[in-house]
């Protein structure tokens, strides 16, 4: 393999911009006048599927919290624009990786809301069979590579399914979700390096919810700016309103066709922000009330495009209430599809082993 990466290496080289082009294109900037208006067809597609999102992890909070759910458990509500956004600017064949703050990823890229509760719940009928839980689910079919433990850990395999990508030719663009806690591991910059010096096309998406845990990023990070994590390998990055889907979109098409188009890898850090703790443990008394509700009320990405369903686009409140209606009923049927599904056998212990 060595030696296959040094001939992508190689092939990467010979078309190379001269230095003063590689460092103008790390400063690549947003073009002006704001995100391009979604269509009404748009507008609820991003409707249902963030609202899809935030009610089955509300319904996952719950049966964690009636002690269906064991180990750990990270809910995604707040940041559902980032995830919608993004696969709303992507191609069947593009994959998804991302850490472990991961149903929303899963449900956005297709995959049932009954096999991911199901998992939650450690049933036979989940993902990866009842073994792998909320952290460690994936769907080939669906092209998502996982919700992974590991902090940071992502970000290079998201990075090797790139290389994978740039060696078969085969058009695909891998998308690497990670935090801004994540950004600063070391194996993130190997990952950077690399992917710059082979051209490969991987978009890195920088979650940004203001705190890795419980530290604030102000504590945490010298360089506050994300987007600038890349400069010094000429990755040209931009923030984005992580909490408007429309300019997650927009921004995600562009960042894709880069990375498409054999320019190499771009980095997107989307401002977002996480309503509940790090995790179900955490009470996340870091930050004040006041700090959450003035998010809710005045950037929640869900009633930013139900404004605009109302207004803009002249949907009535029957038709926003049948979404919801939907959208409870799967989420309703998933929570009794994962409490009535059989365990796994205990012959399961054995599959799935490397020997």
């Amino acid at each position: 393999m060595a030696s296959n990466g040094a001939q992508i290496a190689g092939n990467a080289s010979k078309g190379a911009p001269a230095p003063a082009k590689k460092a103008a294109k790390a400063a690549t900037a947003k073009p002006a006048g704001g995100p391009k208006p979604f269509t009404k067809d748009e507008d609820l597609r991003a409707y249902r599927d963030m609202l899809l999102i935030r009610r089955f992890e509300e319904k996952a909070g719950q049966l964690y919290g009636m002690g269906l759910i064991g180990g750990f458990c990270h809910l995604y509500i707040g940041q559902e624009a980032v995830v919608v956004g993004m696969q709303m600017a992507t191609i069947p064949g593009d994959q998804v990786i991302t850490g472990y703050r991961d149903h929303g990823h899963m449900l956005a890229c297709g995959m049932e809301a009954n096999g991911v509760m199901a998992e939650l719940t450690g049933r036979k009928g989940g993902y990866s069979r009842g073994k792998g839980g909320s952290m460690h689910m994936f769907s080939r079919e669906k092209h998502f590579y996982g919700g992974h433990g590991i902090v940071g850990a992502q970000v290079a395999l998201g990075t090797g399914l790139a290389f994978a990508n740039r060696y078969t030719s085969n058009g695909n663009v891998s998308l690497a979700y990670f935090g801004d806690g994540a950004a600063n591991q070391g194996q993130v910059y190997e990952s950077f390096n690399m992917a710059e010096l082979w051209s490969l096309p991987v978009v890195y998406i920088i979650e940004n919810n203001r705190y890795a845990m419980g530290t604030a990023v102000s504590r945490a990070s010298a360089q506050q700016d994300f987007s600038k994590r890349g400069v010094s390998f000429n990755i040209p990055g931009e923030q984005v309103d992580g909490m408007d889907v429309q300019a997650v979109r927009e921004a995600g098409l562009r960042a894709i066709e880069h990375a498409r188009s054999g320019k190499g890898p771009y980095i997107l850090e989307m401002q977002t922000y996480r309503y509940r703790g790090h995790s179900m443990s955490d009470p996340a008394k870091y930050r004040s009330k006041d700090e959450v509700e003035k998010m809710r009320n005045e950037h929640d990405p869900i009633e930013q495009v139900r404004s605009r369903l109302l207004g803009k686009h002249k949907v009535s409140e029957d038709e926003i209430k049948a979404i919801d209606v939907e959208v409870r009923k799967i989420v309703n049927e998933s929570a009794e599809f994962a409490t009535v599904d059989p365990e796994p056998d205990v012959s399961e212990l054995w599959t799935d082993i490397l020997k």
